[in-house]
Order: C-alpha cells, then sequence, then structure tokens
C-alpha cells in the first residue's frame, strides 16, 4: 500500500512539474518572408520597377565608360602628335569623365543612393505592413518569438517581456 502511493505521489509530482514547465515555454514560430514578399503584387510591380530603373542606370553608365574608352583611344592614336601641354589636358579630361562617371554610379547606386531611396520608398511600406502582420498573429496566438526563415531579418517579433538588456546593464555597473 505504501508503494502504492508513493508511485501516486510521484506521478502527481511529475505531472504537475510537467504543467508548470510546459506553462514557462515559450512559443516559437518561424515565416518566410521572401515568400510572402513574392505573393503580393505589390512587391511585384514595385520589384519590376526598381529592376527596369536600375537597368536604365546601368545602360546609362556603361554608355558613358564607352565614351571614355572613345576618348582614351583617340589619345592613344594622338598623343605622339600632342604636345606637352596638350596632352596633360586629355588626360585630365579624360580623368575627370571618369570621376563623373564614378561620381554618377555612387548617385544612382551608392549606400544612400537613388536605387536605395526608390526601393524604400517603394518597398518598404510592404514590408513594414507585413511585420505589422506578423506581430498581430504572434500577440493574437501567444507566439514569444517569430524568426525569419531566410534569415535575413532574423527575429522579427519578440516579446518584451524576455528582452534581459537592462538585467545586463545593470550588472555591468
Amino acid at each position: 500500500m505504501k508503494s502504492n502511493f508513493f508511485k501516486k505521489t510521484l506521478a502527481v509530482l511529475a505531472f504537475a512539474t510537467l504543467v508548470v514547465f510546459s506553462a514557462q515555454a515559450q512559443r516559437i514560430a518561424y515565416v518566410d518572408v521572401n515568400r510572402i514578399l513574392e505573393s503580393i503584387t505589390a512587391y511585384q510591380t514595385a520589384q519590376t520597377e526598381l529592376d527596369r530603373v536600375s537597368s536604365k542606370w546601368r545602360q546609362e553608365i556603361a554608355q558613358e565608360y564607352d565614351k571614355i574608352k572613345g576618348m582614351y583611344n583617340r589619345y592613344q592614336a594622338e598623343q605622339v602628335l600632342l604636345s606637352d601641354d596638350a596632352r596633360k589636358q586629355r588626360e585630365e579630361e579624360i580623368m575627370n569623365k571618369e570621376k563623373d562617371v564614378r561620381d554618377l554610379q555612387r548617385k544612382y547606386f551608392g549606400p544612400e543612393g537613388d536605387l536605395f531611396k526608390m526601393r524604400q520608398e517603394l518597398v518598404r511600406p510592404i514590408q513594414d505592413k507585413i511585420y505589422a502582420a506578423i506581430e498581430d498573429y504572434a500577440k493574437e496566438r501567444g507566439f514569444d518569438f517569430i524568426f525569419d526563415k531566410a534569415g535575413n531579418a532574423g527575429i522579427i517579433f519578440s516579446n518584451p517581456q524576455y528582452d534581459k538588456t537592462d538585467d545586463i546593464l545593470q550588472k555591468l555597473k
């Protein structure tokens, strides 16, 4: 009889422990943001426009580099006939043209360039809408963390109660 009571008590304790640990378990999920984006018509339209503009700008830059190549070839052919001053002037013209094209390239494709700004303008609102939907879903369904499967964004949503940054900062003081 004692053995049976002990087994029942142990089973109840094990069940209680399981309930406590499962109540403490964090709910985690993941989504594929790329797949979501690609299924949205507005994103596809924005991406097509970005590709079109990017291609146009690349072509413009390639044409400018072709002009520079032509300038350099003419300079090479005429170099022996030119005076020192004329040679220096032509070399400066070529170098200035190259600088102008590099500046144009940076203006279009640089980190804060026109393409970046255009992407922010066209794609950012769509991404914000997706992230808001993910956050709403997480809160509705009780998820503590939602990760991006593609790994680009890392954690998309996290329950603020699991942010222990302040605890670490306090510990460092």
